[in-house]
């Protein structure tokens, strides 16, 4: 790692509960992440819903009780998806407390291949990920990335990852919030994130919340 990376004031902030989420209104953070470990009963109603061939379900509202049976609808195995949409309504509430709005939009995707398997920053103010199943997001400290290289490739722009090395990874579970170029003030300087990479066979249970300011 070179000494930049290892001099550099750390953008981002983790802590054990909810609370950790709270330092991505602090002007330096650009990635806030609540780590945390899946328990038993939520790691068996994420299974139920895998199998073969991805999936995805959505939803937009005031997160409530219409959220939890709306969405338990749209998954493969409903009878089983007690604690999983118990777990997306108790982020969805808390992306709407934490940032003041009524409406959040809700998206749970199985995914079977990289969504954005290129390194690039989200054009909004911030999104909450959690990966319940498989890798979690990749991420770049700003010292290691090369803003010139974001966006659609092309033959005349550098490769955006400046240190191989320096490429962080989130847990399976954790919840992080990711503030992009769309957040006031923060527009040079959006956290920059990819999709892992899956294996043959593999697969990626992700949610992503907007909320809807």
């Amino acid at each position: 790692m070179n000494a930049a990376l290892m001099t550099e004031p750390a953008h981002w902030a983790m802590g054990r509960d909810l609370g950790a989420l709270a330092a991505i209104f602090e002007e330096a953070v650009s990635l806030a992440v609540m780590q945390r470990s899946l328990g038993p009963a939520l790691r068996s109603s994420v299974l139920a819903q895998g199998g073969s061939g991805g999936w995805q379900a959505a939803w937009l509202g005031i997160p409530g009780e219409t959220l939890a049976s709306e969405l338990a609808a749209q998954l493969p195995a409903p009878g089983q998806a007690g604690p999983l949409v118990a777990d997306v309504q108790l982020l969805a509430e808390a992306t709407a407390c934490l940032f003041g709005v009524e409406r959040v939009a809700v998206r749970l995707r199985m995914l079977e291949k990289a969504m954005c398997p290129r390194f690039h920053c989200d054009n909004l103010p911030v999104r909450l990920v959690t990966t319940y199943l498989g890798p979690g997001s990749e991420w770049l400290p700003d010292s290691a990335v090369e803003r010139r290289g974001l966006g659609v490739p092309d033959l005349g722009k550098p490769d955006p990852v400046r240190e191989p090395g320096a490429i962080r990874q989130l847990g399976c579970g954790d919840v992080a919030l990711l503030k992009g170029s769309g957040w006031v003030g923060n527009e040079e300087r959006g956290i920059v994130h990819r999709s892992p990479a899956l294996k043959d066979g593999q697969q990626r249970l992700l949610l992503t919340l907007d909320p809807c300011f």
